[in-house]
């Protein structure tokens, strides 16, 4: 996404590490940042490290920033990339939807006063208990992975009741930016193929469920996609399965769902996924699709996370040790691959920055590694820090604000990081650290 879409930075904020921070990022005094107007130091200082800072207004725009884009459509925001209660109040206020996977993130969401009804649940193993909870507080849509799900959820609902669902199909489409997170192809565990002949059987079986109420198909391709491409494709492949749906069945679908898996920049000079012009290249080929089968177009839906989320988060690090093995210098924080595994799964890289003081040392290459006993707790490679860095320094992290707290993990029994809202030079604390108190906790003994 271009920062064009959201606030515009001051003519002075040209710095080429800038854009891929927070709008709302400035330098300030003695080599500190402020983010939101509050400062990283003093962030740091008040609730300790490692703390994740999410920015309210960069939230609030990438919000805006899509209703603009795509004002025809239904924007469901990615509750995986990143959830609390703070989260779902914000994006709610700004006229997103919600798309969830699990129970726990369909009731924090409704007990925040979320409505169900503007939710889509997700998952290719949902469990009895998800859907009777679904089905229970209202969920507007349900996402159909599996042939094997469509009795079991016509089943659950209530007689006289129809449930709205949608078919997820994998339409045959590699994209995404590492083989872990491309989700369209034929050879994984999500969707039903369209080229065996799974979805047509799948949409024949719906549509003999009286409780059941086809509303569209849906499709998710991957994750990190900068590249309008893969989307134009999968609307071709899409508009062509519910044409023949038509002919097969005589029911026009009403909707069309693209998922999300727009790329954003972690380091400089990476490319983002301008949304801006995606919208106009998916509604010029949605209409030439539509328009080549005389078919009535479909509504769009979409389910951005990471582009709303990711760049709205920046993760706070102090140094614990510096050392020179062999060829390399490692400096090791005090956080690692249980507040963020991302590195160690998908091998992305990041770009951390001296906060909090000023620091005129030339530059040297370093590894940023984690506090974990593992070797691929690495978070940045080959990264430029001053040669004079040392314990006791603070390391941000820009673009952290989707995929890590939500993947964090009790690895080594090391507390998951407290996450602070920061906006209008106030910080508030939105999820409290997890103590050594909680951890203890969950152990019921021998």
């Amino acid at each position: 996404m271009t920062t064009t879409l959201l606030r515009p930075r001051p003519p002075e904020a040209d710095a080429p590490w800038l854009p891929v921070w927070p709008a709302s990022t400035r330098p300030a005094a003695d080599g500190d940042l402020t983010v939101g107007g509050v400062s990283l130091a003093d962030a740091a200082e008040r609730f300790g490290t490692p703390v994740y800072l999410v920015d309210e207004d960069e939230v609030r725009a990438r919000c805006r920033a899509y209703r603009a884009a795509f004002p025809e459509a239904e924007i469901h925001y990615a509750a995986k990339a990143f959830l609390c209660r703070a989260m779902a109040h914000w994006v709610e206020e700004e006229g997103l939807g919600l798309d969830v996977c699990s129970r726990g993130e369909l009731e924090l969401a409704v007990t925040t006063g979320f409505p169900a009804e503007h939710m889509v649940l997700h998952g290719n193993a949902k469990s009895p208990d998800e859907l009777e909870a679904a089905l229970r507080l209202g969920v507007g849509r349900i996402v159909i992975d599996g042939v094997a799900e469509i009795a079991r959820i016509a089943a659950l609902v209530p007689y006289g009741a129809r449930q709205r669902v949608l078919l997820r199909i994998a339409p045959g489409i590699a994209a995404g930016a590492h083989p872990a997170v491309r989700t369209g192809t034929v050879d994984q565990k999500f969707g039903l193929s369209s080229t065996d002949g799974t979805a047509q059987l799948a949409i024949a079986r719906v549509l003999e469920q009286p409780r059941l109420e086809l509303v569209g198909l849906h499709c998710h391709l991957g994750s990190q996609i900068d590249s309008a491409k893969p989307y134009l494709q999968a609307v071709r492949r899409m508009v062509a399965l519910m044409h023949g749906t038509r002919q097969a069945h005589g029911v026009v679908l009403p909707e069309l769902d693209l998922g999300g898996g727009h790329a954003i920049a972690y380091r400089p000079g990476e490319d983002a996924l301008d949304v801006r012009a995606l919208a106009a290249r998916v509604r010029a080929e949605l209409r030439s699709a539509c328009a080549t089968v005389d078919f009535p177009e479909p509504r769009l839906l979409l389910e951005p996370g990471r582009a709303i989320a990711g760049p709205a988060g920046v993760a706070l690090y102090r140094v614990l040790t510096v050392k020179q093995n062999g060829r390399h210098a490692f400096v090791a924080v005090d956080g690692g691959m249980s507040d963020n595994p991302r590195p160690a799964l998908y091998g992305v890289r990041y770009a951390p920055r001296l906060v909090g003081r000023a620091a005129s040392a030339e530059l040297r290459p370093v590894q940023v590694v984690g506090r974990h006993c593992e070797a691929g707790d690495v978070l940045a490679s080959g990264v430029e820090l001053p040669a004079d860095i040392r314990p006791g320094d603070l390391l941000a992290v820009p673009a952290s604000g989707a995929y890590q707290v939500s993947m964090a993990s009790g690895y080594n029994l090391v507390g998951r990081p407290p996450v602070v809202a920061v906006t209008g030079g106030t910080a508030r604390l939105l999820v409290r650290r997890e103590s050594l108190a909680d951890v203890r906790s969950r152990d019921v003994g021998l």
